[in-house]
């Protein structure tokens, strides 16, 4: 299908990918109006119900792909998905191509949504007004509109080894080589999101493929974006990935704990000083990982580009505004902003079941947390009240805690033997239950206890629950528990808005945003960074150890240095007063105050 290669994005924005069923076909719904968005590739068998479902909705071919007839199910069944998926945006942006020669509603919708600014759309404005003939405009839209990319994500953690039967298979086979080979194999040109850190054995699996290699001209079919949270873990992993001869086309700075999602938190470093370091180095790292790459593509007969290829650096986590938005588009020089958390509450972008989606319209501050309830162990951004959690407590309740472990996709943990098991699970949560009963601990210290080991949720099945919900499909396996990761931002969207209404809040042409109550995107992070903090040293026994007091004023020391940057680029922005709110400088003037006292707590 994807025989382009893809154009430079005519939107400043980027739909993230969100939980695992969420967007697991938000290209389906927005890339024929070029809008590029990420789907995860965690789940296979919803990956498969959802390829089916598809198939009979527009009536093509479908043959089930399962464990019995196929030796490769997870990665073929991933292949099978992307390739519909590819062909299905692309026969959707034919065909509004071709209403140009009808009433043209889907090409003018398409235009509309484009920034104010872009020259795209000034082009097309000209167009309709010198009255062009419609076969002049159509050859105007075949050569300067296009989809956006359909790209996807692999969490590098989620890599367990798989069996067949008591039979250990090789690691090719394991979730993420699966997924990873699944995506290589399909017609797709557009890009995988390596997210959670680094894992060597996945990258190192990347070589086998070609489509992730340039050619002669810096053509890259298959491009890799990295998640990262930080400076040096981009030039680590873009060092470790360009020896191998494989270039880093994006680096993707997340929050690391205004996001949703896991919430892999820094040591106290902040979002704008991580993207000045970016803009600051940019050509520093596009010259060094481009004499790398050249040399391991020398080394491997490969085609070698005569000029080092572009990388892009994107940002996400806790934007909210149109404000916000091009502010760092502009000062850092940033290509696109994610926008993920506000587009749960866009049904023609995400599946969000009915209840979820009131639960997160009413979210206020005090709904949204960071909780333990991934088996991961990584904190896990959460919403009071979601059905999950609901189902999770009935279970409790009952005497019969733990997940039946029904897709096994977390089955990380071997305390209790070679063969991994799921901290959600009852078979991991009965046993580790039964060791309380030998510890001889008070009633207080066991209940403790008993609630860290009971409130680890089925979050891999929980993630995608809703997809299957809102399109009416089957949860006899899954239950009807649904779980949601919104990021802390939510707290400020309290409407169900169409997309078009949600692009124009990006670009500023309306708002929905409650911004009377919601800070600037720098200082919600900042304080939540202080409270993570606070509950660190609230929760670690005292006496402090000499190791642990050195940490805390390591991340005490790196949120002082993250404020002194704030008031230096407020400063230096007074005049931009729509980008901050009047009363920042307070705001940070009071963290620094909490930050203080948090400090002299700490010794």
């Amino acid at each position: 299908m994807s025989t382009q290669q893809p154009f430079h994005s005519l939107h400043s924005f980027h739909v993230p990918v969100m939980g695992i069923g969420f967007t697991i076909d938000t290209p389906i719904k927005v890339a024929h109006y070029g809008i590029s968005s990420v789907m995860s590739l965690v789940d296979d068998i919803l990956v498969e119900k959802m390829r089916e479902f598809y198939s009979q909705k527009l009536d093509l071919p479908y043959a089930p792909i399962t464990e019995k007839n196929s030796a490769d199910h997870r990665a073929e069944r991933i292949t099978a998905y992307l390739n519909m998926v590819d062909k299905i945006v692309h026969d959707k942006f034919d065909a509004l191509k071709r209403s140009i020669h009808d009433t043209g509603e889907e090409v003018q919708k398409y235009i509309d949504m484009l920034p104010d600014l872009s020259a795209v759309k000034k082009q097309f404005q000209e167009l309709i007004a010198k009255n062009t003939v419609k076969e002049d405009v159509a050859a105007w839209i075949d050569k300067h509109l296009h989809p956006g990319s359909i790209d996807v994500n692999i969490m590098t953690k989620l890599d367990k080894d798989n069996y067949r039967g008591d039979e250990k298979l090789p690691n090719e086979f394991n979730d993420a080589h699966a997924a990873l080979r699944g995506f290589a194999k399909s017609t797709l040109r557009s890009c995988i999101v390596f997210s959670a850190g680094m894992n060597p054995r996945l990258y190192s699996y990347i070589e086998k493929f070609d489509d992730f290699y340039p050619d002669a001209s810096g053509d890259i079919k298959k491009k890799i974006i990295l998640k990262v949270s930080d400076y040096r873990s981009a030039i680590i992993q873009g060092k470790f990935l360009a020896k191998k001869g494989l270039w880093v086309s994006e680096y993707r700075i997340e929050s690391g704990l205004n996001c949703g999602g896991h919430a892999f938190a820094t040591d106290g470093y902040l979002m704008g000083p991580i993207l000045e370091e970016f803009k600051k180095n940019r050509q520093e790292l596009i010259a060094t990982t481009h004499g790398i790459v050249t040399d391991a593509l020398k080394a491997k007969n490969r085609a070698v580009p005569e000029q080092p290829l572009p990388i892009k650096i994107t940002a996400q986590g806790g934007v909210g505004t149109a404000a916000e938005h091009q502010f760092l588009l502009e000062y850092y020089g940033l290509d696109s902003i994610g926008w993920g958390s506000p587009f749960l509450l866009c049904p023609e972008v995400t599946n969000v079941d009915d209840h979820t989606l009131g639960l997160l319209a009413k979210a206020k501050e005090e709904d949204l947390y960071l909780s333990n309830i991934s088996p991961l162990g990584v904190p896990f951004n959460s919403l009071r009240g979601n059905t999950k959690d609901i189902e999770k407590q009935e279970y409790i309740d009952k005497g019969r805690p733990g997940s039946a472990c029904p897709k096994k996709y977390i089955q990380l943990n071997t305390e209790f033997g070679e063969r991994a098991i799921c901290r959600a699970s009852r078979q991991y949560q009965n046993i580790r239950i039964n060791l309380l009963e030998e510890k001889g601990l008070s009633e207080a210290d066991r209940q403790k206890e008993f609630d860290a080991i009971v409130d680890k949720s089925c979050i891999c099945v929980g993630l995608g629950t809703s997809a299957l919900i809102v399109n009416n499909l089957n949860t006899r396996v899954e239950g009807p528990g649904v779980s949601v990761c919104p990021g802390p931002n939510i707290a400020y969207f309290d409407k169900v808005v169409s997309l078009r209404t949600m692009i124009d809040h990006i670009y500023g042409r309306t708002s929905v945003v409650n911004e009377a109550v919601r800070p600037n995107l720098f200082v919600k992070e900042l304080q939540l960074y202080v409270d993570y903090l606070k509950n660190m040293i609230d929760e670690t026994p005292k006496p402090f150890t000499e190791k642990q007091i050195k940490y805390y004023q390591l991340f005490q020391q790196n949120l002082d240095e993250g404020i002194a940057y704030y008031r230096g680029l407020y400063s230096d922005f007074e005049q931009k007063a729509a980008v901050l709110k009047s009363d920042v400088l307070k705001e940070l003037d009071q963290i620094r105050m909490e930050l203080r006292e948090t400090s002299m707590a700490s010794v």
